[in-house]
């Protein structure tokens, strides 16, 4: 009697489960999300992704499950991974401007030399306007990928070599200086009358050991975490670029997700470019004391010599207006001034006179 009646109600839950399924209903299976970049679990790409991780698998009550692949655990070159963004097989990717740039052109328009005074500025362009207008564009272009967060990844690049110390951009005439294949780079290192040297990043130690290369333009936390500092012993704070780090969802795979989910998507990249923000400006504590333990010296530029770095890159704008127009500098330069003025406001009024009654 008992078998009968189990196996009755097994019956009835196999009919009804295939009127379900006959009728377009399922139960949904758990959406998979992967994130896949170049550094390793010591980076601030890392800790960004296990906060987004954390929120929205939490958030979304384990419907969405985040998989995390540093050291290009999924793909392992940058063209692969754009073509894995592009076509779906990967949902999350993260890029620098530079390597933006070369998929979109007008993008390097944020890598140009000395455009932002600080982190807080520079912040605020990427949290405004602006980076709606980028990802508006690049859609508009064909270009599957959605813009969802920029952070940093780095802090600000300066010039570091092996040779001597860089006080104006004379000093660079002649080194041979790492670039990543990015045009906008290129063409500064260039006007400095340095040569610059396109070098993937796990090959940059090894050419700083054999001297393929005498120097780098990259922030203290890269440069003392990859070990860099065993060969680079001067180091100029020009901060010539704020390392941006663009984060993209693969359009094909978001469309995909339900408004719920893709509201938990969004809120979940706030939360990483928060993070990935603030590592840099802690880790480069430790990483000046490393470098100079290590036998390196720092050297901050004055004013006028600053203004004269500055000068000196005045080239590269006029490579990005004769290659991409004036249309997104005229963009950026408007909010880099509304965030600087928005920033100033916020410090007047902090410190204004305390009024009397």
């Amino acid at each position: 009697m008992m078998k009968s009646k189990i196996s009755r109600c097994l019956s009835a839950f196999m009919v009804g489960a295939a009127f379900l399924l006959g009728n377009g209903l399922h139960v949904s299976a758990k959406e998979v999300v992967k994130i896949n970049f170049f550094a390793n679990e010591n980076d601030e790409d890392f800790d960004g992704s296990m906060v987004f991780k954390d929120y929205v698998e939490s958030r979304s009550n384990g419907e969405i499950e985040v998989q995390i692949y540093p050291n290009g655990g999924f793909c392992s070159k940058d063209a692969e991974c754009l073509d894995a963004i592009q076509s779906g097989a990967l949902e999350i990717y993260i890029t620098t401007i530079g390597g933006f740039g070369n998929v979109y052109g007008p993008a390097q328009v944020l890598d140009l030399p000395y455009m932002f005074p600080d982190d807080r500025v520079a912040e605020c362009v990427f949290d405004g306007p602006f980076t709606n207008q980028l990802r508006a564009a690049v859609l508009e272009e064909g270009i599957p990928m959605r813009l969802m967060a920029i952070s940093n990844t780095g802090g600000w690049r300066n010039i570091a070599n092996t040779k001597k110390q860089i006080r104006t951009p004379n000093d660079v005439n002649g080194l041979k200086v790492r670039t990543i294949k990015a045009d906008v780079q290129i063409e500064l290192v260039k006007a400095m009358g340095g040569n610059p040297t396109p070098i993937s990043w796990p090959e940059v130690y090894t050419s700083l050991a054999t001297g393929v290369v005498d120097g780098t333009k990259n922030g203290i936390t890269d440069i003392v975490g990859m070990k860099f500092h065993e060969h680079l012993k001067h180091i100029t704070l020009d901060g010539h670029a704020y390392m941006g780090a663009l984060w993209f969802f693969s359009e094909a795979r978001w469309q995909q997700f339900p408004r719920a989910h893709q509201r938990i998507l969004f809120d979940g990249f706030q939360h990483l470019k928060t993070t990935a923000r603030a590592f840099p400006m802690r880790k480069q504590v430790p990483a000046y004391e490393d470098f100079k333990k290590a036998g390196g010296t720092i050297y901050v530029p004055t004013p006028s010599e600053k203004a004269a770095f500055k000068a000196a890159a005045a080239p590269v704008y006029d490579w990005y207006l004769n290659k991409f127009g004036d249309d997104w500098l005229f963009k950026l330069e408007n909010a880099v001034a509304q965030c600087n003025a928005s920033v100033t406001d916020e410090f007047l009024t902090a410190t204004q006179p305390k009024l009397r009654n």
